[in-house]
């Protein structure tokens, strides 16, 4: 199989609101979540998510889709802290169902590119 068709494995990702041990004071409400597919972010039932945290937890995500050795900090450590101090809201990071992409269907390097993994008829997303 060429290099560029094998396969790869990603998470999906669930990244969830959860109360820390000082009250909250952005404007993201216990509970609420949205999803990592590939690279898109999807925000099912909140119509507003606030971007100080989002830009905290953005670095974090690619590594949590990877596989990580067991006894990686990456792979243990589950959640994330409101990047303001004053703020208990932290962000717990599950890791849900491993989705397969090739890298012609992810990059754009002119020698290697193929069909986009998101023009395929599939469930890749």
């Amino acid at each position: 199989m060429p290099v560029e068709e094998r396969p790869f494995e990603l998470f999906d990702l669930k990244v969830e609101v959860v109360a820390g041990d000082k009250p909250m004071v952005c404007n993201h409400p216990e509970g609420a979540y949205f999803l990592v597919e590939g690279e898109n972010l999807v925000f099912p039932d909140v119509d507003r998510f606030p971007m100080y945290p989002l830009a905290a937890l953005l670095p974090f995500l690619p590594a949590k889709q990877r596989v990580t050795d067991d006894n990686d900090w990456m792979t243990t450590d589950a959640e994330i802290a409101c990047p303001d101090p004053h703020c208990g809201g932290r962000f717990r990071i599950t890791r849900l169902k491993k989705r397969r992409f090739t890298h012609a269907g992810t990059s754009g390097l002119p020698d290697a590119r193929g069909t986009p993994y998101w023009q395929k008829a599939d469930d890749n997303g």
